[in-house]
């Protein structure tokens, strides 16, 4: 009698016979269904204890008769393709945890992510927006879309901005500001006291990129061609006309360019200029320094506070383009001293923050020196 055979049958690609958790079948005799000779009915189980147990195919009277030498137990050779997937797996755990670990490690690449942040955020407000302000066309109130669309990014970035003097422009006529400029973190401190009715002058070169300044254009900022002094004087003279016509306000960067040093660059002269033929006041306004948690150079980029100071007017009624060179000076000057000022309590306060230490001429490991003769009034 052929005894009986536990388990499921199940067909290998050469049409031998699998079983699972049962007895192996004498590869001779695949079609009498007999039992290996170390096996028997009352314990089936005895030789294969697996729970799945797949004949290699070297079995199979088939196969080459060198193979049939191989044993049940023998292990089947990985799949290539198996392997293949398990190391692109972890390639790609890994490039997803590289990141990861250099923002938390690397300052510098901490600094590149922040500001190719804010450069594609600035995109893609810019291109949001720019749909909703060309319905109303080319109009100085599309500026508070972009006010809008740029205030997020001090909470993105956790800056903390303090306002001091913002009464200062609370005027209804048209007047000018001149503020000092260091680098794009400006756009944040600017949309938090810009008033109503203000548009900044941008350099064209701002014009040509995309839906930036496409988006600029609609909010009805003013562009300077800074290569051409005839275009940039014509641009003026025409601003000066419409300032008092739309009761405008204009914001300017009177250095023309980024500046992180510690004083400021000679101003340029258009921003007086204009208020000169418009006759309209000026309100230097002046940005605290962002040492302490910005520089572009040692390429630090953390969270922080700055704060901005709007001055009292200066007025122009009454001046001509000649006293344009003088009035530039002044301007510059008290801006200068108030930003030199602003630097002075922001060191003093990270100095205030510092663990007291024996003095002995001055305090190592900081920016700020503290001599003995300052307490008595004399200088070095």
């Amino acid at each position: 009698m052929v005894p009986r055979v536990l388990g499921r049958e199940m067909m290998c690609p050469a049409k031998c016979t699998i079983l699972e958790r049962g007895c192996a079948i004498r590869p001779t005799s695949l079609c009498m269904g007999q039992l290996l000779p170390w096996t028997s009915p009352e314990r089936p189980h005895t030789a294969l204890l697996i729970h799945r147990l797949h004949l290699p195919c070297s079995w199979c009277p088939c196969s080459p008769p060198q193979l049939w030498g191989r044993r049940l137990s023998s292990p089947a050779s990985p799949h290539p393709s198996g392997m293949m997937d398990v190391t692109l797996l972890h390639g790609l755990l890994l490039l997803l945890l590289l990141p990861v670990l250099l923002f938390r490690h690397s300052a510098t690449f901490r600094y590149f992510c922040k500001v190719t942040f804010f450069n594609i955020w600035i995109l893609t407000m810019a291109t949001f927006i720019s749909p909703f302000a060309a319905i109303r066309g080319r109009c100085v109130e599309n500026m508070k879309l972009l006010c809008a669309a740029i205030r997020p990014l001090k909470h993105l970035y956790g800056i903390k901005i303090e306002v001091l003097g913002a009464e200062n422009l609370n005027l209804k006529e048209p007047y000018v500001i001149v503020c000092n400029h260091q680098a794009s973190l400006d756009l944040m401190g600017m949309v938090e006291v810009i008033p109503k009715r203000c548009v900044p002058i941008a350099k064209k070169e701002l014009l040509y990129m995309g839906t930036v300044g496409w988006a600029c254009w609609l909010s009805g900022i003013i562009f300077i061609d800074r290569r051409r002094t005839g275009d940039a004087i014509d641009v003026i003279s025409q601003t000066a006309k419409t300032i008092q016509r739309e009761n405008l306000r204009v914001w300017i960067f009177p250095e023309g360019t980024r500046n992180q040093s510690r004083s400021m660059l000679p101003f340029k002269r258009g921003a007086f200029h204009l208020a000169v033929q418009a006759q309209v006041p000026i309100f230097p306004v002046v940005i605290s320094p962002y040492w302490d948690f910005f520089s572009s150079k040692e390429k630090k980029f953390t969270p922080g506070m700055f704060t901005i100071r709007v001055l009292p007017r200066i007025e122009t009624r009454g001046l001509s383009p000649k006293d344009v060179p003088e009035l530039t000076e002044t301007v510059r000057n008290i801006m200068v001293d108030v930003f030199s000022e602003m630097s002075a309590n922001h060191c003093r306060d990270q100095c205030a923050e510092l663990p007291l230490l024996p003095r002995t001429g001055a305090t190592k490991g900081t920016d700020c020196t503290w001599h003995e003769e300052d307490a008595n009034g004399t200088n070095d």
